[in-house]
């Protein structure tokens, strides 16, 4: 990589690039996220920055279709720094099968999780980037630095994908975010949403959120997809959120069929079903939680069936 010409870093959190429409989504997701990702490639270019993948490229890790490693293959020239993410490994670790590897084997994405690290000058500033990638233990601190002070000691960012425990993700962090003597900033991604900075000591941590908008929900609308954009220089860094072009939530996903609806007789149900039907979610999203709410009105037996239905329609919806 031509270390040189950049001027800071862009951050890009969990593309989630996938051949399928997730969920509630009612465009083509699998080209939108993909225009997200190049618009993300060009911002960076154009402003001579760095782009870093904070993991999960891909929301499945196996039988993505080819067209789409093919699209990959080609936006990521020049290559990228980056880390991979839960949803990249089909195991607690990347295997040869799952498909960011074939992105590593084709040298368009590096991932700087042992030495020697990236590292480059930026506006006169040395910058090291490490990682830890999903399922890996973040180090308790990091000798890079070589003994310099001040403006000659290197500006450390550590790349992460873990469920940190930040305000608002308290409940679902597994451990809370601590000082790692060395490291100036770590980066992660994971969260989908964009939360408050947590200073521990030297070390910051930033939770910058992710790029699109994969689910139906009330901190989905207020999420604004976006990436980091990190400017370097001599004496000191600074960023800004950039956002990337979108259209409004309610032109992405679809609304919910029947609100808080009760059910009163067959009829309604069955034009629910015709609803959800209509709409053609790649998923079945909305199947099971409209049946679970209404198949009460039936008898238990056949509210069992009907139930069991379901839930293999949309399992296999999942897996494929």
């Amino acid at each position: 990589m031509a270390n040189e010409q950049y001027k800071g870093l862009l951050l890009v959190g969990d593309p989630h690039v996938e051949g399928r429409v997730p969920g509630f989504r009612k465009d083509d997701y699998p080209r939108v996220v993909l225009e997200k990702l190049a618009w993300c490639l060009r911002y960076a270019r154009e402003q001579g920055l760095l782009p870093v993948i904070l993991g999960d490229l891909f929301h499945l890790p196996r039988d993505n279709p080819n067209w789409l490693l093919g699209e990959l293959i080609s936006l990521l020239d020049p290559p990228v720094l980056g880390t991979y993410g839960n949803h990249d490994c089909h195991q607690d670790q990347l295997t040869d099968d799952d498909s960011f590897s074939v992105l590593l084997k084709a040298g368009r994405i590096l991932v700087p999780s042992t030495a020697p690290y990236w590292s480059s000058c930026m506006n006169g500033r040395t910058v090291v980037i490490g990682c830890t990638p999903w399922g890996k233990h973040l180090p308790k601190s990091f000798d890079g630095n070589a003994g310099a002070t001040g403006i000659d000691k290197p500006l450390v960012f550590w790349l992460a994908h873990h469920d940190v425990k930040v305000p608002g993700y308290e409940e679902q962090g597994h451990f809370s975010p601590y000082e790692i003597p060395g490291v100036d900033v770590v980066i992660n991604g994971h969260i989908h949403r964009r939360l408050s900075d947590v200073q521990v000591g030297t070390t910051v941590w930033i939770t910058p959120g992710n790029i699109s908008r994969r689910a139906r929900s009330d901190a989905s609308r207020a999420h604004i997809p976006a990436a980091m954009q990190i400017d370097i220089s001599r004496g000191s860094w600074t960023r800004q959120m950039v956002e990337i072009p979108h259209r409004p939530f309610d032109e992405v996903f679809y609304h919910e069929v029947i609100p808080n609806a009760d059910v009163a007789d067959d009829s309604t149900f069955v034009t629910g079903l015709a609803e959800l039907q209509s709409r053609q979610t790649a998923t079945g999203a909305g199947l099971l939680a409209f049946i679970e709410q209404n198949v009460t009105q039936f008898d238990a037996d056949i509210a069992a069936e009907i139930l069991e239905l379901a839930k293999e329609v949309t399992s296999d919806a999942e897996a494929n």
